[in-house]
């Protein structure tokens, strides 16, 4: 099998980003915000194929990355992610020992005031549990997302119209098409930080935050939305509600999901 790394990057240098990011094997980084261009280099003997695009989006990033796939595992990241040495062979192993899995789901650690999941065993992902994951824990074989023609959606993510949630509809809309996935307690590398110390689309627990959140939660859960709502306002309000209180920020939500 052959490994793949797939990059959503923003107004990088991508050979210094391949450094910093410990790519060690085959690669495809898609920067934007840049003037079209292409190129192509090795690190360690291994092709780094760079696309850089005028427009910006994350789904959409992605998107263009598969498009441009070709190896039989893709693993998404982000321009922040530092693999561990030998991530290639604990991947391809990984796969050998779940050989119906579609996709797996591997630890890469956060700092802990990001963190949302962490394996400690070999789990099935399933409708209760997927909402957990980022994209960047994902590995994915390219034939299985082609047969069900999965894609990433445009209107979710940094630099969209609502600010986050692709990486959720993506597994959603995987676990829709009948693809199996698995959770497995290996880890491949860790979330360093970004350049400027910035992040593409959270700019605190304000209103955008809220209604962007209820027409994601519409898209995820339809009629079970508003209550799902509520109950993730309730496990989260220490956190997120200082600013605005839990039923304002419910209001909000219920705005987000009527208008979706």
């Amino acid at each position: 099998m052959k490994l793949e790394v797939l990059v959503a990057c923003v107004q990088e240098n991508v050979i210094t980003l391949a450094d910093r990011m410990n790519l060690q094997t085959d690669a495809i980084l898609c920067n934007q915000c840049q003037e079209v261009s292409y190129k192509e280099f090795e690190r360690d003997g291994r092709l780094v194929r760079a696309w850089s695009f005028a427009e910006r989006g994350v789904g959409r990033n992605r998107n263009e990355a598969l498009i441009r796939a070709d190896a039989d595992l893709v693993l998404f990241g982000d321009e922040d992610i530092v693999y561990g040495d030998g991530y290639e062979d604990k991947i391809l192993e990984a796969f050998r020992a779940n050989p119906r899995a579609d996709i797996l789901m591997f630890n890469v650690s956060a700092v802990e005031s990001r963190r949302t999941y962490e394996n400690r065993r070999r789990r099935r992902v399933r409708w209760y549990n997927y909402g957990r994951y980022p994209t960047y824990a994902m590995c994915c074989r390219l034939s299985s997302l082609r047969r069900a023609n999965v894609w990433f959606s445009l209107l979710f993510g940094g630099g969209a119209q609502y600010s986050n949630g692709e990486d959720s509809l993506f597994i959603h809309d995987c676990l829709a098409k009948g693809l199996k996935i698995w959770s497995v307690p290996v880890a491949i590398g860790h979330e360093g930080s970004r350049q400027d110390g910035s992040s593409t689309w959270f700019h605190g627990y304000n209103e955008k935050f809220f209604y962007d959140r209820g027409v994601l939660y519409h898209s995820l859960y339809g009629r079970l939305a508003r209550i799902l709502s509520l109950r993730f306002l309730i496990v989260h309000r220490k956190k997120m509600c200082r600013q605005i209180p839990v039923r304002k920020a419910y209001r909000i939500m219920v705005r987000g999901i009527r208008e979706a």
